[in-house]
């Protein structure tokens, strides 16, 4: 096993890493749209949507790895009405390659924010 961390992440919040690598497969753990600052995008949310995504990125870039990776995401929503403008952002960083998902409305997610999403992918070879 080896740990991920990149600055260009948020760091965690809590006892966990920003990722795992185990084998050739990467395991995030589940991004909030915080800048790699640590600062909160309190925006719409896309807005939100978009900063997790960057987030994502930079932990699967590190990971040796990219969106184009991925292999399952699993989405957490505070609202699922906001599903449709969600899955309009999802769908431009995933339009050709369409990973499996699952979306899951939640009672709350940490720092109230509207959207947290983790995904596993493959690590380059």
């Amino acid at each position: 096993m080896k740990l991920v961390y990149t600055k260009d992440a948020p760091d965690a919040i809590g006892p966990y890493s920003q990722a795992m690598i185990v084998n050739n497969m990467v395991y995030s753990s589940g991004q909030i749209p915080l800048t790699s600052d640590g600062d909160l995008v309190n925006g719409t949310v896309e807005e939100q949507t978009h900063q997790v995504f960057k987030n994502l990125k930079a932990v699967l870039k590190e990971a040796g790895s990219s969106l184009e990776k991925v292999v399952k995401a699993t989405v957490f929503i505070k609202n699922m009405d906001d599903f449709p403008a969600i899955n309009e952002v999802y769908g431009q960083y995933f339009s050709e390659h369409k990973p499996a998902r699952s979306c899951v409305e939640v009672a709350r997610l940490p720092k109230d924010v509207l959207i947290e999403i983790e995904v596993i992918a493959l690590v380059n070879e």
